[in-house]
């Protein structure tokens, strides 16, 4: 067969066939009459090979090798060419996100997309200090960046200082940032969950609120007690369950104490609180220490309901928990005769 029809038949041009032929990769085993080159099925089938392995990314002297080598094994190279097809396919795709999230940032001319290149690049710095500068840039100087870069970076960023930026800066991004997130709470890495969770705390939209209400029954107990707080201090009731176990536990007991009584505004609120304060206080007969830290916490709960809880609590076995109890009543006597 000669060269123009080999050519028509495999889709390889008589150009890249000289070419082969050049490398020694593939060389016709005749000539005709009148001197022209003639391929054998043999000569079509190492075509169709060298072809095939060429598809999977091979080099040419790669090629050569694997078809003339008696000993050549496949598998080292296999490996090598899934690793760069690995690495390619990841560039490819931070390219593409880069280009995504200029895009979202919506820019006006050339300069608005360098300035956004530049603070990304920024954003993904090995200096702490130049990405806490791209963060507050974002907002002091009115960079435009897209809200799906700060959250990533939030979810990845250990420094709290840089951190706490990241938050700043997402808190006044305006919406969009609550679902994703939303997804960083599903992440199998405790880090990452507990800093999505931190950042929602600090978004006052109606969204990541009902968000925070959504943690309060995530698997991971630190997401429960950082949601509790920031509901705490939203007035959301559905945050007592929690906050209470956190006084239990010793686990910020301060804090959760500080969102009860934020919570106990009105009687109905406060007589809950109490009664809950005093449920929990019979649930734990046997931890003395627990016990001190809820009775210290009745003392922010107005209302009928916490008095008599603490009228009780004075005449406790418990000398620490007793003198407490008395001492808190004394000061609400004092703020008020009626009580």
């Amino acid at each position: 067969m000669l060269i123009g029809d080999v050519a028509r038949r495999s889709g390889v041009s008589a150009r890249m066939l000289r070419h082969y032929e050049a490398l020694g990769l593939v060389r016709p085993t005749g000539r005709s009459g009148a001197g022209y080159r003639e391929y054998a099925d043999e000569d079509i089938r190492r075509i169709f090979h060298i072809e095939s392995l060429r598809s999977l990314g091979l080099s040419l002297r790669e090629v050569g090798s694997a078809l003339d080598d008696p000993g050549f094994a496949p598998s080292a190279l296999v490996d090598d060419l899934i690793r760069q097809t690995q690495d390619r396919i990841a560039r490819e795709t931070a390219l593409l996100t880069r280009l995504r999230r200029i895009g979202a940032a919506e820019p006006a001319d050339w300069e608005d997309v360098l300035q956004t290149v530049a603070l990304l690049q920024a954003l993904g710095s090995k200096s702490a200090g130049t990405r806490q500068r791209a963060a507050l840039s974002s907002v002091v100087e009115e960079v435009p960046v897209p809200v799906e870069a700060l959250v990533e970076a939030a979810l990845c960023e250990r420094d709290p200082h840089v951190a706490g930026a990241l938050r700043w800066a997402l808190a006044r991004a305006g919406d969009g940032g609550e679902a994703l997130l939303a997804e960083g709470l599903g992440s199998p890495l405790a880090a990452v969950r507990r800093r999505a969770v931190q950042a929602l705390a600090e978004l006052t939209s109606g969204e990541a609120t009902a968000r925070l209400r959504d943690a309060l029954t995530h698997s991971d107990v630190a997401v429960r007690r950082c949601a509790a707080l920031a509901l705490g201090g939203r007035g959301a009731a559905d945050a007592v369950p929690t906050l209470l176990d956190m006084i239990v536990e010793e686990a910020n007991d301060v804090d959760a104490a500080d969102a009860l009584g934020a919570l106990a505004s009105d009687r109905a609120s406060a007589d809950r609180i109490a009664a809950g304060l005093v449920e929990r206080l019979a649930r734990a007969t046997a931890d003395v220490r627990a016990r001190r830290r809820l009775t210290q916490a009745l003392a922010d709960i107005p209302g009928a309901t916490a008095s008599r809880a603490l009228a009780e609590l004075a005449q406790d076995e418990d000398r620490a928990v007793a003198l407490t109890a008395t001492y808190i009543l004394t000061l609400r006597e004092s703020a008020d005769p009626r009580t």
